[in-house]
């Protein structure tokens, strides 16, 4: 007997007959004789309905209220699984995140999960009732209701499985594992039975839409094994395991890519101590992430910022740099959101020389442009134009030896 925690995403909860889809394969777990809690997410397309609504109204609407109106998708979808769950036979009680309770920060839209009592949830276990837990929400300070960002509900499924000492954290998806990079991009992409946390986590960081990134952050400090699945279909799926369960090591495990990137230039900054600090603190201050960062030194003491944010973050970015101008003292700011990151990933790029190398000079043979560069110990990623998206990850694939053989 184990203690698993399910996951499953929206398009596995779309509609009725997914849903009951998703109480038999529970019911199945439980009959094997598993303890086992359910988390879901919202059906398929309702928080994009749930956002846009919130955007149409205001663009730069309050936070808060933004978390009250998206939450509600998850709640209605642990209802109807409790449901089905119950049609099936199978004892079932829906819970939402303040319930438990999951208690975050007050970042709302994008919060940390601080604390997680899983007491109330292992008794209802052990008792043989299934818990259906809503993801992506919490409760924070003032008992105000948050949410964990988009695709929190893996970060909500792999935390619940830590505070209940789950063996396993399954995730069940549309995509039947973990690839070496997006298969309808690149169809002879291949599936990988292992890949290691950290791996994982720059894939996720990057743009590889399987796991959210916080999730495996989460994952591979609480030491929970995840497991990524097809709802659809009984397949094995991929592991996510700490990095000495990897017995072959390849330089590149995967390429991953994001269209969801905007591009930031601060014009003509004073070149001086502390100019850095001035930009990137009231943007941090207003929840604004930056990514890729390279600064130019001019040759009148004036000096060029480019920077990255996310795609959704540009307006708010844009606001907050503009009401900090007098302090930061630059001339201009341009924005250009018609950007993607590329990057490859592998544990293998520790030892092995010439890397970047190949990145470069295969985007120089196709014409691709690179405009900003970033590195970690097993990633580089690259900006270029978004039109040069497909184009980039099939090349690089190819030249990684990525590509599976031929049938």
């Amino acid at each position: 007997m184990a203690r698993i925690v399910m996951k499953f995403g929206g398009t596995s909860v779309a509609d009725l007959d997914r849903i009951r889809n998703v109480a038999r394969r529970v019911k199945r777990e439980v009959e094997a004789g598993h303890e086992v809690a359910v988390v879901v997410s919202a059906m398929s397309g309702a928080t994009n309905q749930l956002v846009a609504w919130c955007t149409q109204l205001s663009p730069l609407h309050d936070a808060r209220e933004y978390d009250t109106v998206v939450a509600t998708g998850e709640q209605v979808t642990t209802g109807l699984t409790a449901i089905a769950l119950q049609t099936e036979g199978v004892d079932a009680r829906s819970w939402q995140g303040w319930q438990i309770p999951i208690r975050t920060d007050g970042s709302h839209g994008k919060a940390r999960v601080e604390e997680i009592d899983g007491a109330a949830l292992i008794e209802r276990m052990q008792a043989g009732q299934v818990p259906v837990i809503a993801g992506f929400q919490g409760i924070g300070p003032r008992e105000r209701i948050t949410t964990l960002g988009r695709g929190g509900s893996d970060l909500s499924a792999v935390a619940i499985a830590a505070a209940v000492k789950a063996d396993r954290c399954d995730i069940y998806t549309d995509v039947d594992g973990i690839y070496t990079t997006d298969p309808r991009i690149v169809p002879r992409a291949r599936k990988l039975e292992r890949v290691s946390f950290e791996e994982m986590l720059e894939l996720a960081s990057v743009g590889a839409k399987v796991l959210q990134t916080r999730s495996v952050e989460l994952a591979m400090k609480q030491k929970v094994r995840v497991q990524v699945l097809s709802s659809f279909e009984d397949k094995p799926g991929s592991l996510v395991v700490d990095e000495d369960e990897i017995v072959e090591q390849p330089v590149v495990t995967g390429v991953a890519y994001s269209r969801d990137e905007a591009k930031i230039t601060l014009r003509r900054l004073p070149d001086t101590p502390g100019i850095a600090a001035h930009v990137f603190g009231p943007l941090s201050a207003n929840n604004v992430n930056v990514d890729m960062i390279v600064q130019n030194l001019g040759a009148d003491g004036t000096t060029d910022m480019t920077f990255t944010v996310g795609k959704a973050d540009l307006p708010r970015a844009q606001e907050t740099l503009n009401a900090a101008r007098d302090k930061i003292g630059f001339e201009k700011i341009l924005a250009d959101p018609e950007v993607a990151k590329i990057s490859i990933v592998g544990i293998g790029m520790r030892s092995h020389a010439g890397v970047a190398a190949t990145m470069f000079n295969t985007l120089a043979e196709k014409g691709i442009n690179i405009q900003v560069i970033s590195t970690s110990e097993i990633k580089t990623s690259v900006l270029i134009g978004v039109e040069y998206t497909e184009l980039a990850v099939r090349a690089l694939h190819t030249a990684y030896g990525l590509d599976a053989p031929a049938n």
